[in-house]
């Protein structure tokens, strides 16, 4: 495997990943700026997983006509003009529509680097492969508040987006030198109407769910977005089985592995979701750290999704996706469940622990769940797979937010009062149950699924014919 094939385009989804949640910290600082409210300033928030939501369907697509390594740049120079005009923009309306174009990149970033990876990567190296894909995804949203938290106190909160400029200049030389040219796939004409309803489906739930967690509109607003979101999906699913040629094939779903690898990565991702959401604000509401304290104490997970690089291709090959992915989501689920126990009296370094361990869990389980989804798909199909795995994880994303969001509400409407730490150790209980159902999906793998990519079935067929060797 060329490793650094696999390397450019993990700094390009670091890069996207993080600027998803960097803001998070410097709202305040923004909204003094444009003269409007942190609460309002959050529709930019939004207006970025919106252009995620309603560009990626059409990510596949474009890269199959216009050739992968073309649009990954293209991707990466949109996303940097963005990121420059939200430094400059001297608006509300300036600063969202920044945002949405930053989001027309990252949504074509996400999906056309995994389909670079997987069309220039032998599928015996994909688990590798996968893993340094996995970091990002981990590493950016809790390296995001942090490194926010720290420009916008030392420096200015416009560094947090001109910062983008020069990694992403960076990013499109390393990708015009060392990325394989992918030659473009004859495809049929765009699916639009597919495209149109994918896009209101997608964003609509996205937008909605987004508004109900994090009230920038009224709730109703949020409701009745969502409501629209799910109507476009039920048009979307009747509409893709009648035409030929659909932008998301619901087909994908017959494949087992990638069936499994959507529904149990979709629950499990919701839980996900959720907790970066949900302990920050425990660290800092139930036991007193400011934004950066409690940016640090929660970026150690990072640490341990960095870990799983060096043997994840060893510990697939020895056990198969089925035992892996069962044990990394019940210990995952149990980690989660272990911060429903924490205090203000709890060592920080216990908790530290905890987060270090559930970084390490999380990274194998999505290391195994992302490659697991590829590892039986036709080559003609990997395309439309990253599309509509994109897809969903976006959407379940937004979900494990406004899931959180939904329990705090709830909690607090019913004690009658502000939020407390008991709140928050109700919240993780629900959510760590939640997590615990990714493993009924699993249960459903073979031993064999996937292992000609995890290497599994042929080390139990060495290991055969090393034993019949002995005896002979």
């Amino acid at each position: 495997m060329n490793r650094i094939v696999p390397l450019i385009l993990a700094v390009a989804l670091f890069m996207e990943q993080m600027d998803s949640t960097v803001i998070a910290t410097a709202l305040p600082a923004i909204a003094a700026d444009l003269g409007v409210g942190p609460i309002t300033l959050k529709l930019a928030l939004t207006s970025y997983m919106v252009a995620l939501a309603i560009f990626i369907p059409v990510s596949g697509w474009m890269a199959d006509r216009h050739g992968a390594k073309k649009i990954f740049r293209i991707a990466i120079l949109v996303f940097v003009i963005g990121s420059i005009l939200c430094a400059v923009a001297s608006s509300l309306p300036a600063f969202v529509a920044a945002r949405f174009l930053q989001g027309m990149g990252g949504a074509m970033m996400t999906p056309v680097g995994r389909l670079v990876l997987l069309r220039t990567t032998k599928r015996s190296e994909l688990v590798s492969a996968m893993a340094l894909l996995t970091i990002p995804a981990l590493v950016g949203p809790l390296t995001g508040p942090p490194v926010g938290g720290f420009i916008t106190t030392y420096f200015s909160w416009h560094w947090i987006f001109l910062i983008n400029a020069p990694i992403g200049i960076v990013g499109i030389w390393l990708a015009t030198l060392y990325l394989p040219a992918v030659a473009p796939i004859e495809t049929p004409p765009i699916d639009l109407k597919g495209f149109v309803l994918s896009g209101l489906a997608a964003s609509g739930v996205v937008f909605g769910l987004s508004v109900i967690s994090l009230p920038a509109l009224p709730i109703e607003v949020g409701i009745g977005t969502t409501v629209i979101g799910l109507i476009a999906t039920a048009l979307y699913v009747r509409h893709a089985r009648r035409h030929d040629a659909p932008l998301l094939a619901l087909g994908l779903f017959g494949d087992v592995a990638f069936r499994v690898s959507a529904l149990s990565g979709s629950i499990f991702r919701i839980a996900t979701g959720a907790v970066p959401f949900l302990m920050p604000l425990m660290l800092q509401l139930g036991f007193g750290m400011n934004p950066f304290e409690s940016g640090l104490v929660t970026f150690i997970g990072a640490l341990g999704a960095i870990t799983t690089k060096f043997m994840a291709k060893r510990v697939f090959a020895a056990a198969g996706f089925r035992k892996v992915l069962t044990v990394a989501a019940t210990a995952g689920a149990a980690t989660t469940a272990a911060n429903a126990f924490f205090t203000a009296a709890t060592p920080i370094v216990v908790v530290m622990g905890f987060l270090l361990f559930a970084g390490f869990c999380r990274s194998f389980f999505f290391t195994g769940i992302n490659t697991l989804a590829y590892s039986e798909i036709d080559d003609r199909q990997v395309s439309q797979a990253t599309s509509m795995s994109s897809v969903l994880q976006q959407i379940s994303l937004a979900l494990g937010v406004a899931v959180a969001a939904a329990i705090l509400e709830a909690a607090t409407a019913i004690h009658g009062r502000a939020l407390s730490l008991s709140d928050f150790h109700i919240a993780f209980g629900v959510v760590a149950a939640l997590s615990l159902l990714a493993v009924l999906p699993i249960l459903r793998l073979t031993r064999e699924t996937g292992a000609a990519v995890s290497g599994h079935r042929l080390a139990s067929a060495e290991d055969e014919v090393a034993t019949e060797v002995t005896v002979k």
